[in-house]
């Protein structure tokens, strides 16, 4: 039976965890009193300073653990650069990750390739580059493109994901055109599955052109009781299939999030160990 860790994406805007005005530089350690695993989503934006993951390791219990995005222009979100132009941010990309590897903190890098990124030759390749340039460390993808689990390709694209010892991430998101994927329940890689939770919102899936107010309403959802039941066949599925199982909810824009990890954390019977004291949510 392997082991289940139940998180969510980002921890900076999880208010339901911080309501005794917990400061900005404490809301991790609050976190981490509450979850063993995150995803770090800042790296996307920014190659971060070593600084920065050397402060999360120490804010953190030994046993926690990050889920690290590669930053956008690793994964394609930024068009038109050559790949040989992509290789000295890979190069700095690794250096800044180094804390968290050296604590043994970091779970797995998550390379989730954007909508457009469908599933073609020139695409399996650069996956593939992707996957030399960061072998030294767990690595795990997540496509955007309903291509890649089309029926034709549906099995080439988790045996390709096997033969780079990659984890597939199982998602849950709105079937609403090409720039999503169904659920497929299926393991890659045995020593860890990902799942990701990014709520139902149909209507607001599509970027209608809005930015940052877009993304508001893209992760606007509260999962209910019945739609998270519906999903512990599939999480007891994989779970002996794989040594761990981690498990993200991503549907942060309303402030549900967290409280749908911890309702699906009942459900599995998970009593997370090892997180930070809850002294921090007294201040």
């Amino acid at each position: 039976m392997s082991t289940i860790h139940i998180g969510v994406c980002g921890w900076g805007d999880q208010d339901e965890l911080y309501k005794h005005g917990v400061a900005n530089r404490d809301k991790l350690s609050v976190y981490a009193s509450h979850f063993p695993i995150v995803e770090l989503d800042s790296s996307f934006y920014a190659i971060l300073p070593q600084r920065n993951y050397e402060n999360w390791v120490r804010e953190t219990p030994d046993r926690f653990g990050f889920i690290v995005k590669p930053h956008q222009a690793m994964t394609g979100h930024q068009r038109g650069e050559a790949v040989a132009d992509r290789k000295e941010l890979f190069r700095q990309f690794e250096e800044s990750i180094q804390p968290l590897v050296k604590a043994g903190k970091l779970k797995t890098l998550l390379f989730q390739f954007p909508p457009w990124f469908d599933c073609t030759a020139e695409h399996v390749r650069y996956i593939q580059v992707c996957r030399r340039l960061m072998e030294k460390y767990p690595f795990a993808v997540e496509f955007r493109h309903q291509s890649w689990f089309a029926p034709r390709f549906r099995e080439r694209t988790l045996d390709f994901l096997q033969q780079i010892d990659a984890t597939h991430v199982l998602c849950d998101e709105p079937q609403v055109g090409s720039g999503s994927v169904p659920l497929v329940v299926a393991v890659t890689n045995p020593k860890l599955a990902l799942v990701r939770f990014h709520g139902r919102n149909n209507a607001g899936w599509r970027d209608p052109g809005e930015g940052q107010k877009w993304r508001d309403v893209r992760y606007l959802y509260n999962y209910s009781k019945e739609e998270l039941e519906a999903w512990v066949p599939h999480i007891r599925q994989i779970e002996g299939e794989v040594e761990e199982v981690c498990i993200l909810f991503n549907n942060n824009s309303g402030g549900h999030a967290a409280a749908n990890a911890k309702q699906f954390s009942e459900m599995l019977g998970l009593q997370p160990s090892g997180l930070n004291p809850r002294q921090m949510e007294l201040f």
